[in-house]
Parts: C-alpha cells; structure tokens; sequence
C-alpha cells in the first residue's frame, strides 16, 4: 500500500530529470531511445528508477537486457491519467493490462529477447532473474 501511495506521489509532484537522458542514451539502442523518449515523464521517472536498482542488484546488472528492460518495461503504456492509474489498482483497466503486449510489439524488431522480456514482466511462471526483477518493480 505505502507503494501506491508513493507511486501517486511522484506522479503528481515528482519531474524526470533530463540530465538523467545521456546515461540512458549509452545504455539503450538508438531505435529503444527513441521509443523511451516517447514515453510519459511519470513512466520515464518509474522506469529510470527501475533502472538505478537494477544497476544496483548483484544479478541483474550483469545482464544489459535487464539494464535495457528495466527503462523500457512499461513503454506500452501511451498517454495514461492518473485516474487510469488508479482505477487499473483498484478494479483492473483492461487496456492497460495490455501494455506489455504493447511494449513486446514496439520492440519485436529491435532486439526480440527485451521486447519478451517486456512482455512477460508481469507474468508468475518466470525464471529467477525475472522474479528479482519484479520485485525491485512491485517495490
């Protein structure tokens, strides 16, 4: 719950800082920085932060398709209001349990493994290097 209640806090007085973007730039290929920079600055905001603990964890950042992933996970997600937002919590949004589909087809044509694992970010039966990466994204 404390989660939430942080997630709505930073989307509505918490900015992505665009010093943030050279970094990102060296870590994603051209045509993911591009998508990335389309993104909302509340999900450029959640994903950068997905990546600092990801860059972080003694695993994952020994793999830059979690690196990549972590900062382009939730790119399905197109222009989302905070209503949206908190309706999809609290009783399911059905467009927007679609953006990892959404995600996965941005990226089948760009590097085929990110844009599965983007897909499958949200789902149970996964490997251990997904587990550690949902639970750094449910924190």
């Amino acid at each position: 719950m404390i989660s939430r209640v942080k997630q709505i806090w930073r989307y509505l007085f918490y900015k992505f800082d665009e010093n943030c973007l050279k970094e990102i730039k060296e870590v994603l290929y051209p045509k993911e920085y591009e998508i990335f920079l389309g993104m909302q600055d509340y999900d450029k905001l959640h994903s950068y932060l997905i990546y600092s603990k990801v860059k972080k964890d003694s695993i994952l950042r020994k793999d830059e398709k979690y690196m990549r992933l972590a900062l382009l996970h939730d790119c399905g997600k197109g222009r989302v209001t905070l209503f949206r937002r908190v309706k999809k919590v609290v009783f399911g949004d059905k467009i927007l349990e679609q953006h990892p589909e959404i995600a996965y087809n941005k990226l089948k044509n760009i590097d085929l493994e990110v844009a599965i694992l983007c897909r499958d970010h949200h789902k149970k039966m996964v490997d251990e290097n997904m587990k550690r990466f949902q639970k750094i994204d449910d924190e």
